[in-house]
């Protein structure tokens, strides 16, 4: 484990502290790992209260991930274990991060995700190009989905 990973480690335990604190219950330690892959920054795990980091977007982004995604993803959990399931960043989770954590509800990363993007292939409607990730092109040639421009409706075809 790299010396990042156990300040991620530390900031998990520091927001679950802080939750506890201000909420005033006892939410465990959640299991975390650092297996997430792809453009994803961060995920919660809620019925098995574990939470899943991206090495390289971590390694590429410390200080952010620190500040912003770690209480996003705990604050997940703490959500799910006081309202059960509701809209992921609904007005629940938006209070956690804002009253709890002091962090600005965003939902999505602002990262720069080239060196996790994968293969695309480019994809053509009759008004511009597309970029399919290597799921959806496989999709497509299995023959198990259909695409079609959000802007002119019609049917995406492999350049």
């Amino acid at each position: 484990m790299t010396p990042l990973q156990q300040t991620v480690i530390a900031k998990v335990e520091s927001c679950i502290h802080q939750a506890n604190r201000h909420l005033n219950q006892h939410f465990p330690l959640p299991v975390v790992n650092f297996k997430q892959r792809g453009k994803i920054a961060g995920s919660a795990r809620l019925q098995g209260w574990e939470v899943r980091f991206n090495p390289v977007l971590l390694a590429e982004n410390p200080q952010t991930f620190l500040d912003e995604v770690v209480p996003h993803e705990v604050a997940h959990l703490v959500v799910f274990k006081l309202f059960g399931r509701v809209r992921p960043h609904g007005r629940e989770w938006q209070g956690v991060m804002h009253n709890v954590f002091g962090v600005a509800p965003r939902t999505t990363h602002r990262f720069d995700i080239s060196s996790v993007q994968g293969q695309t292939f480019v994809y053509r409607c009759q008004c511009s190009e597309h970029q399919m990730t290597v799921r959806r092109h496989n999709k497509i040639v299995r023959g198990q989905a259909v695409y079609h421009c959000r802007r002119c409706s019609s049917q995406l075809r492999l350049s």
